[in-house]
């Protein structure tokens, strides 16, 4: 494969719900959309079942969240199953909490035409992610190397992108493309992960796609902002893109009705692929650090200068 169209979804959650099976509806309407744009794949951001608490019961304690979340989740995939499959195309189902081992993970959902599945778990949580009073759930413990149609695809859940350790591990997998679903309740977290993104297509010389939600929701009494956007990021080379930007929604913090839908077309993963062997402009292979040895100096306060 040559070029992947990406349509990501910038979901807007200050728009309210009345039920499980409206947001499906909405869901599939992007589905549509996205395959008419031509698409290969639609991504959803992550945290996306937060949309569905516009219609959770009024007394749901905050710590009860993420259990009632993995309730609706149970109901909410086969139906995005059926609804891919009827369009011919593969949808990254943001993520949605998880029972596992005995708690909850955030899991990103990767459902593919005809029925088959698969899914990533977050490698590294924030701290309300990690709250007893929080949305409590647990790390994943493994990075996947997807098969599609012929590529090599990774996904790296919101703070997993920022993490240069991660990164690292991902250098040798000689990936076509990483999704990056997130949610970043201001500026500061959006710049954060679309700016570690763009790094990542750098340094792994391959795209990377990033998307979030926009839109501030009101949960029983509590506002909830979400600041973010959607891009497709390319490694900064003469012949790709000199800005690394191949499309781009900038950053919103509200948004009209569902919240906008970008098409990113023809994402050059073959010629990436190619420039990952050779011609690229100074990127020097999936290269480590091992070899560097650590040397510690004291600079003296009164030494030259002083």
């Amino acid at each position: 494969m040559e070029t992947v169209t990406l349509a990501l979804w910038a979901a807007n959650l200050g728009r309210p719900l009345a039920s499980l099976a409206e947001w499906v509806a909405l869901a599939e309407a992007k589905l549509t959309e996205a395959a008419a744009g031509g698409a290969d794949l639609l991504m959803l951001p992550e945290w996306i079942a937060s949309h569905w608490l516009s219609f959770a019961p009024a007394d749901l304690a905050r710590d009860r969240e993420v259990a009632w979340m993995a309730e609706q989740a149970e109901a909410a995939l086969p139906a995005l199953a059926r609804a891919a499959t009827a369009r011919r195309l593969t949808l990254l189902a943001g993520t949605m909490p998880a029972a596992a081992a005995g708690g909850y993970v955030n899991r990103a959902h990767l459902l593919l035409p005809g029925g088959a599945s698969a899914h990533q778990d977050k490698l590294c949580l924030t701290p309300f992610e990690k709250r007893l009073d929080g949305w409590l759930v647990r790390p994943g413990g493994t990075i996947t190397n997807f098969g599609w149609r012929g590529l090599r695809l990774a996904v790296a859940i919101c703070l997993d992108i920022e993490q240069p350790a991660l990164a690292g591990r991902l250098q040798g997998l000689d990936l076509d493309l990483v999704l990056v679903p997130s949610m970043t309740d201001l500026e500061s977290g959006y710049r954060r992960v679309f700016g570690c993104a763009k790094a990542r297509a750098v340094e792994l010389m391959c795209p990377v796609a990033a998307v979030g939600l926009i839109g501030t929701q009101t949960i029983n009494g509590r506002t909830e902002p979400n600041t973010s956007g959607a891009a497709a990021y390319l490694p900064c080379e003469p012949d790709l893109s000199p800005s690394g930007i191949h499309a781009e929604i900038p950053m919103l913090a509200e948004a009209q009705d569902d919240g906008p839908l970008l098409i990113a077309r023809d994402v050059p993963v073959g010629a990436c692929r190619r420039l990952r062997r050779a011609g690229a402009e100074a990127w020097p292979g999936p290269w480590n650090a091992d070899h560097v040895t650590l040397d510690h100096v004291r600079l003296d306060a009164a030494g030259p200068g002083r």
